[in-house]
């Protein structure tokens, strides 16, 4: 956990975390000890799920609806956890869409400019918010793809870029705050088990590509938090800039 001079407990908001890696990560945190702030952009049901299953482990949560993607959702995204948390130690950068399968050819600006919109800058607004407020220290983890590396080609190279820049994003704001002493860190995740792959068309994707993995199978989102969760907490506390491939050998 990030150190801080408070004994309450520690604050994680983990963006898009009504489902997938997001609420497995909410979960993961909660069983942790930490209070968690769920955000949600329209399954407001999925997020009560969340919510009632953090606090099973005897910790707060608390569920704010907010495009991450816009600026004036984001600023009363953050201004709602002031006011119930009045602190945030890790910030998980998590929300992301994915659209359907198709070549380059066949993608129009709308379709780009939202998946590079949604996927980036809701990561640079939040990083930027949660920074302010890390005056104590705190770690940020942004949730990348092994996309990043592969391009994903005739599927979404629209995605795979927009993973690219979350890790260009990662490295360039860790050398920006270390002196803070915020880490910022990131994991890419690769043949998941979650409904993103309905998102993009094809829902048993994962089942399609896994045996192309030297593990032979798709993985879970409770890998994913595991591995999110490392990056935030105090084992971690001599990293920053760096990547943990969560992609079964890919």
């Amino acid at each position: 956990m990030v150190t801080v001079a408070s004994t309450r407990p520690f604050v994680a908001l983990i963006t898009g975390s009504s489902r997938g890696i997001g609420a497995a990560t909410a979960l993961y945190f909660a069983k942790q000890g930490y209070d968690v702030c769920i955000n949600y952009k329209s399954d407001l049901a999925s997020a009560q799920l969340v919510a009632s299953e953090v606090e099973s482990f005897g910790v707060r949560a608390q569920i704010v609806k907010a495009d991450v993607s816009q600026e004036a959702d984001v600023l009363a995204l953050f201004t709602h956890i002031d006011k119930e948390f009045g602190q945030l130690n890790v910030l998980v950068n998590n929300a992301g869409i994915l659209k359907p399968q198709m070549p380059l050819l066949d993608m129009s600006a709308e379709r780009i400019n939202a998946v590079l919109t949604t996927n980036i800058t809701s990561a640079f607004l939040c990083s930027r918010e949660a920074v302010k407020r890390m005056v104590n220290g705190g770690s940020i983890v942004n949730v990348s793809s092994g996309a990043a590396k592969t391009g994903s080609p005739n599927e979404y190279i629209d995605y795979a870029a927009s993973k690219g820049a979350m890790d260009t994003f990662t490295i360039g704001l860790a050398k920006e705050v270390a002196s803070k002493g915020i880490r910022v860190n990131s994991v890419r995740p690769a043949l998941i088990y979650t409904d993103m792959h309905g998102d993009g068309g094809e829902k048993n994707r994962v089942d399609r590509l896994k045996n192309k993995l030297p593990l032979g199978r798709g993985g879970t989102p409770e890998e994913v938090a595991a591995a999110i969760y490392f990056l935030a907490s105090e084992q971690a506390s001599f990293t920053t800039a760096s990547f943990i491939d969560v992609a079964g050998g890919l």
